[in-house]
């Protein structure tokens, strides 16, 4: 059972650079700002104007919030501990934020899976398009996602509350991380460090097989084009979608190969942040830049804002 006694943990982060707080607040606040502005202004796109009424720009509403929800759920803690000059985060806080922690990286991964379905049906099945990603599908798929990502986080929080602590209670991140909280613990945690690596191969390899299953279709089906001009059209529809899965994968398998490779809780922090902040950060520039209909519709946004203030 649980050591009742324990009533908080303290989140090292940056500790180790007490000379930079101001410069740190500034640069998490300003990140986290522009993440949630990118993606409220794909969100505002996708339900302003009814041609981006489609699946793909369904998903991407919905990934857009989750990422929202993602980063919300670590950067303003630790923009009040900086603030406040306080490592510490509540044992209910701690087990609140691993909770919607694992809950939405695990609904990115999976709502990042359904956009790579939609792509593929998109570019090796244009003509059943419509007939295939009908909106009850796109729901459906969607609140599967959901379904599984809620249940597979309350399995990982159950296992967290069996746990007892004793009185190592520092964290060397900047948020509550499964792994990080595992290792903390007093108790026996084989049980918990099984289904953490079971469920890192089923629920994060099992959609990256799937990802890369259907770009190797697409990788078929566009060289079965004859003209250059006909494939650089299909592949620019899964250019950003593509980039986005790219960066997403390669920052958390960068995080966890430096978390085994070094015992240096700066440089591991350090690479936390790129998968927790900047790549959320980063969606909605690639999204926007890269996709014509979104940045026609952002376009228009903005000048019927003008035309209204005028």
């Amino acid at each position: 059972m649980k050591d009742t006694e324990i009533s908080e943990f303290l989140l090292l982060g940056f500790a180790e650079d007490p000379e930079l707080p101001s410069l740190i607040f500034g640069l998490f606040l300003t990140m986290y700002l522009v993440t949630v502005l990118g993606k409220l202004l794909i969100i505002l796109a996708t339900i302003s104007y009814s041609h981006l009424r489609m699946p793909m720009y369904f998903c991407l509403s919905n990934l857009s919030f989750v990422d929202i929800c993602f980063t919300s759920t670590t950067v303003p803690k630790m923009l009040l501990n900086i603030q406040t000059q306080s490592k510490a985060i509540a044992y209910a806080g701690c087990i609140t934020q691993i909770h919607f922690f694992v809950l939405l990286i695990e609904l990115d991964i999976l709502l990042l899976t359904v956009m790579a379905y939609d792509r593929y049906v998109a570019v090796c099945r244009p003509l059943h398009y419509l007939v295939i990603m009908k909106p009850h599908l796109c729901g459906l798929l969607i609140l599967v996602s959901w379904f599984v990502s809620v249940l597979y986080a309350l399995f990982q929080n159950l296992m967290v509350l069996c746990l007892s602590f004793c009185m190592n209670l520092e964290i060397p991140h900047f948020f509550c991380e499964l792994n990080q909280v595992v290792q903390l613990a007093c108790s026996d945690t084989f049980l918990n460090e099984v289904v953490i690596y079971v469920a890192a191969i089923l629920l994060g390899g099992g959609p990256l097989t799937g990802i890369l299953y259907s770009y190797s279709k697409i990788v078929s089906s566009l060289r079965a084009i004859s003209s250059a001009q006909g494939r650089y059209k299909a592949f620019s529809t899964c250019a950003s979608h593509l980039s986005v899965v790219s960066l997403f994968y390669c920052t958390s398998l960068g995080v966890y190969l430096s978390s085994a490779v070094t015992q240096n809780s700066r440089s591991t922090s350090t690479a936390s942040v790129m998968y927790t902040v900047v790549t959320p950060m980063l969606n909605p520039f690639i999204y926007i830049l890269r996709n014509q209909d979104l940045k026609s519709a952002l376009r228009r946004v903005f000048e019927r804002e003008r035309l209204n203030i005028n």
